[in-house]
């Protein structure tokens, strides 16, 4: 008997150092689990994002696209295009960040299972290339935590976003805390713009970190180049 408390009492405190260890990275860093599980989906969205830069158009979008001449068209026609043909939780494109050390691929959908991936691009927005406000959340604790440092970017940072028909470089303008049902916030504007969603502060969901940048720079790449 004496034996076998002693090794329950081993096990319980070998977990206890765990939990406690987890519970340090998370607040330090972020959730160890979880990000292990999104650095393999990243991966694995990584190569299918390939794949899709080399064949983003079916041959009746490039027939439609051959009938258009202006680049700021064609790349909408593209944005629409993938748009409709991608499903929740399939990648769409890549977001980088220099300021803060993000680079990470963005999925389609907003819901659980998406952001679970990575950011996650907010169906009832455009994909940049279309006209209005394309709006990307991510979380900031789990799951990878991309935009947990988002508090820090500042007025003039460039935010690129790479997509299979174009590459988008943005702006930032400002960083608001609103309130969950701030839904103006991907409001259409007189300009094309991106917001970037994330929950705040830091472990608590209570109210969202919005940053807003502004579309300074557009350029064709692969089918469209």
């Amino acid at each position: 008997m004496r034996r076998f408390l002693r090794s329950l009492s081993s096990v319980m405190i070998a977990v206890g150092v765990l939990l406690i260890a987890d519970a340090i990275l998370t607040v330090t860093w972020q959730e160890p689990s979880s990000a292990v599980f999104t650095h393999l989906e990243q991966r694995r969205l990584g190569g299918e994002l390939d794949r899709i830069g080399r064949d983003s158009l079916t041959t009746v979008d490039r027939r439609a696209l051959d009938t258009l001449r202006s680049p700021k068209r064609r790349l909408a026609f593209a944005a629409r295009a993938l748009d409709r043909r991608t499903r929740d939780g399939r990648p769409v494109g890549r977001i980088r960040m220099r300021r803060i050390g993000v680079s990470t691929v963005v999925v389609a959908g907003t819901d659980t299972d998406d952001l679970r991936r990575g950011p996650g691009h907010y169906p009832q927005t455009p994909l940049p290339g279309a006209r209005g406000t394309v709006g990307i959340a991510g979380h900031r604790t789990t799951y990878g935590a991309p935009f947990r440092r988002i508090d820090r970017l500042r007025n003039g940072d460039r935010i690129e976003v790479e997509m299979p028909y174009g590459r988008f470089t943005y702006r930032v303008e400002r960083t608001r805390i609103v309130p969950p049902t701030a839904t103006w916030v991907t409001d259409r504007v007189s300009y094309d713009r991106l917001i970037l969603s994330a929950c705040h502060p830091l472990y608590s969901a209570a109210k969202r970190i919005v940053v807003f940048a502004r579309l300074v720079d557009s350029e064709p790449r692969g089918s469209l180049a």
